[in-house]
């Protein structure tokens, strides 16, 4: 792996201003790290090559799209072998309800994030989708109450 130079204070507050707003123009991006629209964009095409920048998206308010109930499910695999991973990896991809999956060090194997609509939604979330993965064999669910902080953006 070859070591990444250091980022100076404009890649910061470049990247900072653009997770805060993905849509800014490179014009107004420039403006407000006090460099030329040119040197400005050098610097963007430099982070987007570093992998800094990945990608960029939409994000969507999920009460206003339907969906205001988040649950955290840890799921518990009946093996932890490469095979069984895997499967459930690659089956969990295929459920726009679960919007974030983490393997975890622990007593359960993964954490994974679902929106839902309502509670009958959610009962199907998990009796139809959760419990019948690959290799499942225990699902407990934290229902959020209210959701106090909730960013993308990276401290940088």
């Amino acid at each position: 792996m070859i070591p990444q130079p250091s980022l100076d204070d404009r890649d910061r507050a470049i990247l900072r201003l653009l997770q805060e707003d993905g849509r800014l123009t490179n014009v107004d991006l420039a403006e407000r790290v006090n460099l030329s629209p040119s040197a400005c964009l050098r610097r963007v095409k430099l982070l987007e090559e570093r992998g800094l920048i990945a990608r960029y998206v939409m994000l969507l308010d999920e009460k206003a799209a339907g969906l205001p109930g988040v649950a955290f499910v840890l799921v518990t695999l009946d093996q932890q072998g490469r095979a069984a991973l895997d499967a459930f990896e690659a089956a969990i991809q295929r459920h726009p309800e679960v919007s974030e999956c983490c393997l975890l060090a622990g007593a359960a194997d993964y954490m994974v994030r679902v929106v839902y609509a309502d509670a009958a939604d959610f009962e199907r979330i998990h009796t139809d989708v959760l419990t019948q993965l690959p290799g499942v064999v225990r699902v407990q669910s934290t229902l959020a109450l209210r959701t106090v902080k909730k960013t993308t953006a990276l401290p940088v």
